[in-house]
């Protein structure tokens, strides 16, 4: 019997596959993890397998506005990481949704690091 999880891992071993043979570059890669509360984002360079940037919904700035699992969140969220990605030289990446449905908070922080000067 295939689980949830395994529909799951199949569609992100998809996505995956997908952006590897879409991207002969080598650009680096922004990494949406949604748990049931908080976003993490991370900007990966695969060549070297190395972490660029990371950023959470879970520092003391979201918290303290109360703002950790919405769209808003989200939204602020694509922001940040797309301001430390530039701070760090990185201006184009590829999106990796890991999986989830490009909708709701996965789109906002897609829309966040747009809007912020991250080129997809």
């Amino acid at each position: 019997m295939i689980t949830k999880q395994d529909r799951y891992q199949f569609r992100k071993a998809r996505s995956r596959r997908k952006l590897v043979l879409s991207n002969p570059g080598g650009k680096p890669r922004l990494s949406v993890y949604r748990s049931l509360k908080y976003l993490y984002a991370q900007v990966i360079d695969d060549a070297t397998g190395k972490t660029l940037v990371s950023a959470s919904t879970l520092t003391k700035e979201n918290s303290e506005k109360g703002c950790v699992k919405n769209v808003d969140a989200a939204k602020a969220l694509g922001e940040a990481i797309a301001k430390k990605a530039i701070e760090a030289g990185v201006k184009e990446v590829c999106f990796d949704r890991g999986g989830r449905v490009y909708h709701g908070r996965i789109k906002a922080l897609a829309d966040g690091a747009r809007s912020a000067g991250l080129k997809f």
